[in-house]
């Protein structure tokens, strides 16, 4: 069975950082496109990053570039989002998932996906 679990989120400031982990059992995070989702509410859920299966390539939405960074940590079979420069409309659920991929490609757009973990809030607010 496989099982995405998302930590790291919080309450933090304009400005401030986060580190959001996505560790997977059942499935090897290697082997598969992972992607970062959010969605405020109110908000349709939009692609904000993903990395492509083995050493796959990174891809991010405009709104993100330049902020957020995606990474794997394979021993821990888990892919980080690193989010800086926080900004209010960042606050979000974040939501990870996994899909099969196309070679080291990977899309934002949610039907690429089949797996999906329960998600972590952040909120930036003063």
């Amino acid at each position: 069975q496989v099982q995405l679990v998302e930590s790291g989120g919080g309450l933090v400031q304009p400005g401030g950082s986060l580190k959001l982990s996505c560790a997977a059992s059942g499935l090897a995070l290697d082997d598969v496109a992972i992607g970062w989702f959010r969605q405020a509410p109110g908000k349709e859920r939009e692609g904000v990053s993903c990395v492509g299966r083995s050493e796959g390539r990174t891809h991010y939405a405009n709104a993100v570039k330049d902020r957020f960074t995606i990474s794997r940590a394979r021993a821990k079979n888990t892919v980080y989002l690193q989010i800086n420069s926080l900004k209010p409309e960042d606050t979000a659920v974040y939501t990870c998932a996994a899909g099969a991929g196309v070679l080291g490609i990977c899309l934002l757009a949610p039907g690429n996906y089949d797996s999906w973990g329960q998600g972590t809030q952040v909120t930036v607010s003063s």
